[in-house]
This record gives structure tokens, C-alpha cells and sequence, in this order.
């Protein structure tokens, strides 16, 4: 079983920045995909973004040029840089990684969701 733990959401103001984090734990062969995504009550999971095991990048066009996504493969870790952030932009935010266990089998997972809170 992979667990996923986000931490760094919070609170911030218009304009400011916050860094999200995320690991993976558990019997973990290799990843592929890492990615955010959020979540407003009332409203579909959406992509803010991804990356893949070999660094490609994407990002939903509302947060193009405001948030960075990485990835420390060593750490079976993706952060979320999150910059110049907008009241639009609070959500609860979810770590998906898929991969390969130690079993041979593909895994699919989410993390229990951070919340970010940017006021205006």
C-alpha cells in the first residue's frame, strides 16, 4: 500500500506564496506521474499539475506562470511552488502519484488533501 502525505497549505493573503509538499511511503518500486490537484465544494477535482518521471511539465492555464511543480525522485517527493497567489486559487489541494509497486502492480494514489485559504 503507497500512503501520501501533503503538508504546507494554509492560510495567506493575496499575493502571497506558499509551498506544498508531498511524499510517498510504502512499497514503492518505482513512480511515474506526480501532480496537484484541487477541489472547491460544489465543484469537479481539477488538474493544476503534473509531472512526469522524466521532468515533462503541465500546468492548468490559470495557474501558468504562478505555480512551479518539481519532483525529488531520492524523496519520492513533489512540491507545489505557489506564487502570486489569488483568492480564486483557494481549494483543498490533492497529491496524486501513480506508479509501480514492489509487487509488480501499477498503483494510483491520493493524498488526504491540504487546504489553502488565500484572502483578499
Amino acid at each position: 500500500q503507497v500512503r501520501l502525505v501533503e503538508s504546507g497549505g494554509g492560510l495567506v493573503q493575496a499575493g502571497g506564496s506558499l509551498r506544498l509538499s508531498c511524499v510517498a511511503s510504502g512499497r514503492i518500486f518505482s513512480i511515474n506521474a506526480m501532480g496537484w490537484y484541487r477541489q472547491v465544494p460544489g465543484k469537479q477535482r481539477e488538474l493544476v499539475a503534473t509531472v512526469s518521471s522524466g521532468d515533462s511539465t503541465n500546468y492548468a492555464d490559470s495557474v501558468k506562470g504562478r505555480f512551479t511543480i518539481s519532483r525529488d525522485n531520492a524523496k519520492n517527493t513533489v512540491y507545489l511552488e505557489m506564487n502570486s497567489l489569488k483568492p480564486d486559487d483557494t481549494a483543498v489541494y490533492y497529491c496524486n502519484v501513480d506508479g509501480r509497486n514492489y509487487n509488480g502492480l501499477l498503483f494510483d494514489s491520493w493524498g488526504q488533501g491540504t487546504q489553502v485559504t488565500v484572502s483578499s
